[in-house]
C-alpha cells in the first residue's frame, strides 16, 4: 500500500503528507518536491516517520525527473496505489492575469507546463505502476469487473471550469486548470480500460490558506479561507468513496460535482 504526494515541501502536499501518515497507516508514503534540500518540515516529518516515508527530488517541469523517480518508486515499491498532483502555481508573477494587456506568453507557457504538462507526464511514467496497485484506496464494487487498482488526484480549481466562468481574468490559470481537466477526462477513458482500471479525478480544494492564494486572502470571506487541514480531510473523505463510476470527473471540496 504506497501513495505518492507531489509538491510536498508545503500547503496541500504536506499536509497530505501529514494525513496519509496520521490516518491510513500501514501505506508508505512518498513524497516529492523540487528541493527537498531546503524542505526543513517536510525532513523532520519523514525523520518522524523514518520507516513509512520516503522523500524524492521531483520537478513537474523535468520530464527526465519523473522518469527517474517513477524508477525509484518501482524498485523500492513495485506498486503505488494512489497519487495525489498538489504541484501548481498561479502565475509566475504571483498574481493573476487582471485583463488582456497583462497577458504574455512565456508566463502562459510556464503556468501550463507546471499546472498541466507536469501532472500528465506524471501519469504517462507513473500509470504502470498504478495498474499493479492493491486498489486500497476509494471503495471497491464487489463485481470484479469494475474493481480499480489505483487512483490519480489532480488539484484543480473552480476558476478552470468554463461552464463556471462568469468573471473572466486569469488567463493563464483558467487555461491551465481548464486543460489538466481535459486530461483528467482523457485519462480516464484511456485508463479505465482493460483489467487493471485507475480512477481519474480532478478535485478543488476550496481557497486554501497557502502561499498560491495569499495575495487575494483579504477578498475571501473568514467562513471561506480553509485551512490546509481542513480542506484535506475534506478531499480525503472524497477520496475514499471514489470508485470507477466517479473517474472522470471534478469534485469540490463539499464533494458537489463542477460543470467542466
Amino acid at each position: 500500500m504506497a501513495a505518492v504526494a507531489l509538491g510536498a515541501s508545503r500547503g496541500l502536499g504536506f499536509e497530505f503528507c501529514r494525513y496519509l501518515l496520521l490516518n491510513k497507516s500501514p501505506a508508505a508514503v512518498i513524497a516529492t518536491c523540487r528541493n527537498p534540500d531546503a524542505a526543513q518540515h517536510l525532513a523532520a516529518l519523514s525523520a518522524q516517520h523514518a520507516d513509512r516515508m520516503t522523500v524524492l527530488k521531483l520537478d513537474v517541469n523535468r520530464e527526465d525527473d519523473i522518469k527517474r523517480a517513477a524508477e525509484s518508486v518501482k524498485a523500492a515499491f513495485g506498486k503505488v496505489d494512489l497519487i495525489i498532483n498538489s504541484s501548481a502555481m498561479l502565475h509566475p508573477s504571483g498574481k493573476g492575469e487582471t485583463s488582456l494587456r497583462d497577458v504574455s506568453a512565456q508566463a502562459i507557457i510556464s503556468t501550463l507546463t507546471t499546472n498541466t504538462v507536469g501532472p500528465l507526464v506524471m501519469a504517462k511514467y507513473f500509470a504502470p505502476l498504478l495498474q499493479k496497485g492493491t486498489g486500497a484506496f476509494g471503495q471497491q464494487f464487489p463485481e470484479k469487473e469494475k474493481q480499480h487498482s489505483g487512483i490519480i488526484v489532480k488539484m484543480t480549481a473552480r476558476v478552470g471550469s468554463i461552464g463556471d466562468n462568469a468573471f473572466g481574468g486569469w488567463y493563464s490559470y483558467r487555461m491551465s486548470k481548464a486543460a489538466l481537466n481535459m486530461a483528467t477526462r482523457n485519462l480516464s477513458i484511456e485508463l479505465g480500460r482493460g483489467r487493471s482500471k485507475i480512477v481519474c479525478v480532478s478535485l478543488h480544494p476550496g481557497t486554501v490558506n497557502t502561499d498560491l492564494s495569499r495575495p487575494y486572502h483579504r477578498n475571501v470571506p473568514k467562513d471561506k479561507l480553509f485551512c490546509t487541514e481542513y480542506s484535506v480531510q475534506c478531499l480525503m473523505n472524497i477520496i475514499d468513496t471514489l470508485n470507477i463510476d466517479k473517474t472522470g470527473k471534478a469534485y469540490a471540496w463539499d464533494s458537489t460535482e463542477i460543470p467542466w
